[in-house]
């Protein structure tokens, strides 16, 4: 049965790595930064070497084209080669060398497809630079307007248009852009479930509901030394007290419901000084759209009766929404009938990650392949996943594409 070359995606996913290597084995390549336009120049480089044709939208993605025996619609992977500030070798760029390596197994054996293949680099997946995250798919599904996305500014004050302009990205190729045939894509899972069920691949059927809130607590700052303890107004204790509901609230929301804090900032913060406002930000995350719903209800009662019980305002909006996004049936039973045929041991999984196939599965018929990441560990340096795995997850990417576009 056809399958891919592994040592050579091994050897392209290590090549890559060191792009933007940092000193503890992980990589950074902030979108549209230096390095990530380095990573760019050496995964265009491997394309035209694959004799594929390339281009660049509005708003920076890539696509890289192999033309099928029928003009339209193209069979499209993909994912992002942007990461972390402080990320791993896999996260995004798995799932675009991965499409390279189908393209590349497909010119060895000579097989022409009916329809054409895309291979796809979208925009500041991430979000680690531009906010929101997924920034070039929601722009190329129209989910997010151009206008928009080109006026994204980062911490700053560069806005996502000067960013393109400087790296050399500013294509000509329209957003929204033309409806593909199909779009799969392959990714680490960025969890613990398919390691610790021994699974090496997950048929991923859709996405959970994500929500991010901007939470302002403002209190009054005074003298650490001098104010008595009943007198003060502490935004961050009062914060604190949040965060304790929250965990709470993803308790009751137990096992599908996740809350995370992961940026605190105190405004004017000094030693001596009583915190007078501070703001934090809150993930959500629930594969129901309904209980999501429910769990932010949660949080704003509780946080506000926090902040009144405190003598303290608060101000909650939301920063970005997410609904579950269910993928295409077809394409995932394309997915299942590759991984059966294969032989490997799989399993039917939901993403809790938001992925750039969540937007285009708005846009197209989409599905998602997962393998295994070594102690479910992600968005850290020391992100890593097996040769075997690697390589068994690109097979299913193969047929399952290949299915798809047929054979000529």
């Amino acid at each position: 049965m056809l399958k891919i070359n592994a040592d050579r995606l091994w050897q392209s996913l290590m090549e890559m790595a060191k792009v933007g290597a940092t000193a503890k084995g992980g990589v950074r390549r902030l979108a549209l930064t230096s390095e990530d336009t380095a990573g760019r120049a050496l995964f265009a480089a491997w394309c035209r070497e694959a004799g594929l044709s390339l281009s660049v939208d509005r708003v920076g993605n890539l696509f890289a084209r192999r033309e099928g025996r029928e003009a339209g619609a193209a069979v499209a992977s993909g994912s992002h080669l942007d990461t972390q500030p402080e990320g791993g070798r896999f996260d995004g760029v798995y799932g675009v060398l991965a499409a390279l390596e189908v393209v590349r197994t497909l010119n060895d054996a000579d097989i022409v497809t009916r329809k054409p293949i895309e291979i796809v680099v979208w925009t500041n997946e991430e979000g680690a630079r531009f906010t929101p995250a997924m920034l070039g798919s929601a722009a190329f599904t129209g989910v997010m307007p151009l206008e928009t996305a080109l006026g994204t500014q980062d911490a700053d004050g560069v806005t996502l248009s000067d960013a393109l302009a400087t790296s050399g990205y500013q294509g000509e190729r329209a957003v929204p852009g033309d409806r593909f045939d199909a779009y799969f894509e392959a990714h680490i899972e960025q969890g613990p479930v398919l390691e610790e069920a021994g699974v090496p691949v997950g048929v991923v059927t859709g996405g959970q509901a994500i929500r991010w809130l901007d939470v302002r607590v403002t209190g009054r700052a005074a003298h650490a030394g001098t104010t008595p303890m009943q007198y003060r107004k502490d935004a961050l204790f009062g914060a604190a007290d949040m965060a304790s509901e929250l965990e709470a609230i993803a308790v009751d929301f137990f096992p599908q419901g996740l809350a995370t804090i992961g940026e605190w900032h105190i405004h004017n913060a000094s030693r001596n000084t009583i915190a007078g406002e501070l703001m934090f930000t809150v993930d959500l995350r629930n594969p129901s759209d309904a209980a999501i719903e429910e769990m932010e209800a949660a949080v704003r009662t509780r946080f506000e009766a926090t902040a009144a019980r405190r003598g303290l305002t608060i101000d909650i909006t939301q920063h970005w929404v997410s609904p579950s996004t269910p993928f295409d049936p077809a394409c995932i039973d394309a997915v299942q009938e590759a991984v059966s045929e294969l032989g490997y041991v799989n399993q039917r999984i939901v993403s809790g990650a938001g992925h750039d196939a969540i937007h285009l599965a708005k846009h197209c018929p989409t599905a998602m392949i997962f393998i295994p990441c070594v102690d479910g560990l992600s968005h850290n340096e020391a992100e890593d996943a097996l040769p075997e795995d690697v390589a068994r997850g690109a097979d299913v990417l193969l047929h399952a594409m290949l299915a798809r576009a047929g054979r000529a």
